[in-house]
């Protein structure tokens, strides 16, 4: 946490005094500095950074990343075609939508965005991805422009994989067998490559108080960044040894912004949860990012001494179902959950810390949510603060009646 932490509980309760909770709310101050901290990561390596849209999920914060950061910000990783529609219609270019669909809504955009003129790809990791795209571009005169996803997982042994479970493309065979099928299909064509190496960016390796576990986890991750920089590297070269031609071959995201700007096959690297700094990402050795979104509950009930309760606050993250995936409690610092209720749908009791300050009905208790934009799927507006003042509000996807996915 920034030095100024210990006072941001009575700077931010004292700020929405009198406003409606739940409510959300971005402190500017912090949101860019994180932008310039991410732009300083690639200062050496000339890399471009692509913004990953569903970390932010909102925007005005969108275009923010790009007006304060520079050209070092080049292009959106968005998460549906949908989303990249409305992206486009409100002045944003050069799009690649990061996980496929072949649903004829999809397809319908894909060719109509296509045909105007914007610059818009799509992953795809198999040959029925591209068949069915190649039928759609063919139908409607034109080439369809793909990325090529490749798994970056971890394999040290056959049976292990470290890592998500995304493309089926982990080898250079298997690259090369779904480019040269895409050679052969009219109405589509191979432009760009991505790999997100999950078991390094979102993995954190700084925990604190957990020395021998930081020090394995690292390792860990020399170990698998090694390995996926040299696989990268081969099917990067044997694609290009073909004939294509890849004008983006993008990789990472937050947590390996570092790793991955080092690597020489990769153009651009990919940040998104650095703007916000979530719950999940807070201990990175190679990187820092400032807690920048949060929301704030009212305290409702007190119903035992060393116990407060609050309205709402069950928002949790999606993936594996453990304890972290709950929004974190932040402010005041020290909180913890009940084991038996955790965050409620419409009620949340914490326990206090012995120093925690005097909380009487109606007083604020601020959270971090686990991940970054999901929390814009609970509030239609952040808050904007700056200088310790609020100075505007902004809307989310779902406060422009929108909800992707």
């Amino acid at each position: 946490m920034n030095p100024d932490w210990n006072n941001a509980y009575e700077n931010y309760k004292d700020l929405f005094k009198g406003h409606r909770f739940p409510l959300a709310f971005v402190d500017l101050d912090k949101f860019d500095r994180n932008i310039a901290y991410v732009a300083g990561t690639q200062a050496d390596t000339g890399k471009s950074i692509r913004v990953a849209s569903k970390s932010l999920r909102c925007l005005e914060l969108l275009k923010r990343v790009f007006e304060k950061g520079g050209d070092v910000f080049q292009g959106v990783l968005a998460f549906t075609m949908e989303e990249a529609s409305f992206l486009i219609d409100n002045g944003l270019d050069d799009i690649i939508v990061a996980y496929p669909s072949i649903q004829q809504s999809d397809l319908d955009i894909f060719v109509e965005k296509t045909r105007r003129g914007a610059n818009l790809s799509l992953v795809v990791d198999c040959l029925d991805h591209l068949q069915v795209l190649s039928g759609a571009g063919e139908k409607a005169g034109l080439r369809l422009n793909l990325c090529l996803d490749i798994d970056m997982s971890y394999r040290p042994l056959r049976s292990t994989h470290l890592g998500v479970r995304r493309s089926p493309v982990h080898c250079v065979d298997q690259a090369l067998a779904v480019a040269r099928a895409a050679r052969e299909l009219p109405g589509v064509r191979i432009v760009a490559a991505m790999g997100y190496e999950a078991q390094i960016a979102s993995m954190n390796d700084n925990y604190p108080a957990k020395v021998i576990k930081n020090k394995l986890l690292r390792l860990f991750k020399q170990q698998s960044v090694k390995e996926l920089t040299h696989r990268r590297k081969m099917i990067v070269d044997k694609l290009k040894a073909e004939g294509i031609s890849l004008t983006v071959v993008n990789g990472g995201g937050s947590g390996s912004l570092v790793s991955t700007g080092r690597d020489a096959s990769v153009t651009e690297v990919t940040a998104g949860s650095a703007f916000f700094a979530p719950g999940l990402f807070r201990y990175f050795h190679d990187v820092y990012f400032e807690p920048a979104a949060f929301f704030g509950l009212q305290v409702t009930r007190i119903p035992a001494k060393g116990v407060v309760t609050c309205q709402g606050g069950g928002y949790v993250g999606s993936g594996e179902v453990n304890a972290n995936r709950l929004p974190w409690p932040v402010l005041p610092q020290g909180m913890q959950y009940l084991s038996m209720e955790g965050a409620g749908e419409v009620q949340t009791p914490l326990k206090l810390p012995g120093d925690c300050p005097r909380l009487a009905l109606g007083d604020p208790i601020f959270f971090q949510h686990a991940k970054a934009g999901e929390l814009c799927e609970r509030f239609n507006q952040f808050d904007l603060v700056k200088n310790n003042k609020i100075i505007g509000t902004t809307p989310t996807y779902r406060g422009q009646g929108h909800a992707f996915l």
